[in-house]
């Protein structure tokens, strides 16, 4: 049908210069009512046909293209310090730096998150008990819990730093404790670079568990699965442990971090093959509370600030920071962040992580 629009108008036209002069302006007015009228059926006929067919209209598809929609920083982790006291041979956050902000920058920083969309904090280090013996830490998750009202607030730790004055303090702020642990054979764990002389980490978890249940902290277990722990059963122990959440990871490379000519640790000795690490799940599948972490759900799926603030971007296979949003703004930060929202909910990023709504058998 719309193909005789053109003949039709070329008639139209032709017949103008037939016609004197004086008549012209007369025959274009009632043309351009024809014209207007003629492509606004064609477009009204073609958006009904869309409109059944549930087609895109082309204007809006271009023009959503072009829209940018800010990443929401639901749950960030906050490497506020990057000092230990392990030396774990595959860590991917290691002592590049003494630098911690002073308290009243990080809360300025955390106000800002917060105001973004923020609901989960998570600090962790480096060993985040290790600055001003916890108490910094301490002042923070209160903070988050009190003034900013998150509704968690969780802590990764290695453990050995912790003392039982710290839970009386601040226990009631903290929604989650997580203890790295990655052997419950203490000569793995030494072998890791996770020893303290005659400290026992396995022995300090077990504490550490029973100082979460009697300050009402979810307890949670991180591993990361590499070299020297792969052929391990932990089903036991975990099982007797009953965290909330056992998070097990496959051992990263990151240049700069743990690999490469500018990094402290050289990790490639602990790395394991995906068929290894599918394995190890496989071992233990009947574990209830098992959340693993492939290396490709781990890179991009986590929003990541360094101690300055910035976000590292994880996507080339080392940490790029982006500005501080204590300088540019969160939502000016966050778009060099690489994260993969997407991702983030496929690895379980988003649970219940208020230990209000875990109702947990204390």
């Amino acid at each position: 049908m719309w193909m005789l629009t053109p003949i039709a108008f070329a008639g139209k036209t032709l017949s103008l210069f037939r016609q004197p002069l004086s008549s012209l302006w007369g025959r274009l007015v009632p043309l351009f009512c024809w014209l207007k009228a003629v492509f606004w059926l064609r477009g009204a006929t073609r958006a009904q046909r869309q409109q059944v067919r549930g087609e895109p209209d082309e204007a809006e598809e271009e023009e959503g293209e072009d829209i940018y929609v800010p990443t929401t920083p639901t749950s960030v982790n906050y490497h506020f310090t990057r000092q230990c006291n392990y030396k774990c041979g595959f860590c991917f956050h290691t002592a590049k730096t003494s630098f911690v902000l002073p308290l009243e920058e990080a809360k300025r920083g955390l106000s800002l998150l917060k105001k973004a969309g923020m609901e989960k904090i998570n600090f962790s280090g480096g060993e985040p008990f290790i600055h001003d013996r916890g108490e910094y830490l301490g002042k923070l998750v209160k903070f988050c819990k009190v003034d900013l009202q998150l509704p968690s607030v969780s802590i990764v730790s290695n453990g050995s730093l912790i003392r039982e004055r710290w839970f009386q303090n601040y226990g009631e702020y903290l929604d989650i404790l997580a203890i790295s642990c990655d052997s419950f054979e203490e000569q793995v764990n030494v072998l890791i670079g996770r020893g303290q002389g005659n400290k026992n980490h396995v022995e300090k978890l077990q504490k550490l568990r029973t100082w979460c249940r009697d300050y009402r902290v979810a307890f949670k277990i991180n591993s990361v699965i590499n070299r020297f722990n792969v052929g391990e059963d932990m089903n036991e122990q975990i099982k007797a442990l009953n965290p909330v959440r056992w998070k097990v990871f496959q051992c990263l490379l990151i240049e700069g971090e743990n690999s490469g000519k500018d990094a402290l640790r050289e990790a490639e000795r602990f790395i394991i093959s995906d068929e290894e690490f599918e394995e190890f799940l496989e071992r233990h599948k009947d574990v209830s509370c098992l959340v693993p972490e492939s290396n490709q759900k781990m890179k991009d799926s986590y929003l990541i600030l360094d101690e300055y603030m910035r976000f590292l971007n994880c996507r080339n296979g080392r940490k790029d920071p982006s500005k501080s949003i204590l300088d540019v703004g969160v939502e000016e930060a966050i778009k060099f962040s690489g994260f993969d929202e997407k991702m983030f909910l496929k690895r379980g990023g988003k649970y219940e992580w208020s230990k209000a709504d875990l109702k947990l058998d204390w």
